[in-house]
């Protein structure tokens, strides 16, 4: 038995989702909502669960595990098919440099909390915090896009003609680059994947508005 514990908006919850439909894997959900009634991942029970008060978690077989870095690996070695890792392992150190990328570089700097401190601490208003994050996501997917111009030669996804890790890190980010108007005009590779990406089921089904959970979710924008 596999229970999920996250948040629609997400990135990292996302990611998640991505994985368990690429994996044919349907876990229980509970839903954490990161806003209403002062953070619901703030509670001594959710706390109880992962110490970190984020999300996302997976309880299975008794255990929990938290981080989606973790999560995503343990899915690939406990569920290897289809795989989301390439066989040879130059290529995998590749994929994962690029995933970390994302949960290294950009990730934290456009987290929830990150961004409630420049609020409240430094009285950043929304202009102020989606210029944070233009700076933060922008430069991270600019080093994405390079890579892809190094190693993508054209394929469907960031690595391959099926999707895997890369494109379960990056179809998030892209979705987070919209929500805080961030240009990607000048990342056509990175476009290009994410709308390859909204054509394969798996991928768009994980989309954050079709959540159970999710509560005015935004539209998605995207440059084309």
């Amino acid at each position: 038995m596999m229970r999920f514990h996250g948040y629609f908006r997400s990135s990292s919850s996302y990611r998640c989702r991505i994985a368990f439909n690429l994996k044919g894997l349907v876990p229980d959900f509970v839903p954490v909502h990161l806003v209403k009634d002062g953070g619901q991942q703030k509670t001594p029970e959710y706390r109880a669960l992962n110490p970190q008060g984020l999300v996302p978690a997976l309880e299975v077989d008794g255990e929990v595990l938290t981080q989606s870095p973790a999560i995503l690996e343990w899915l690939e070695e406990t569920h290897p098919e289809p795989p989301l890792l390439p066989a040879d392992p130059m290529a995998r150190a590749h994929v994962r440099a690029f995933c970390q990328i994302i949960a290294c570089e950009i990730h934290p700097l456009q987290n929830l909390r990150v961004l409630q401190y420049l609020r409240g601490e430094y009285g950043q208003d929304q202009d102020g915090v989606e210029r944070w994050c233009q700076r933060w996501i922008g430069d991270g997917l600019a080093a994405c896009e390079a890579l892809l111009e190094k190693r993508n030669g054209g394929r469907a996804f960031c690595f391959g003609e099926t999707p895997g890790m890369a494109d379960i890190y990056l179809v998030p980010q892209v979705f987070s680059a919209a929500r805080f108007n961030v240009d990607l005009s000048a990342m056509p590779i990175v476009r290009r994947i994410a709308r390859s990406s909204d054509s394969v089921p798996a991928i768009a089904d994980a989309h954050p508005s079709k959540q159970p959970d999710a509560d005015q979710a935004p539209a998605r924008r995207r440059q084309t």
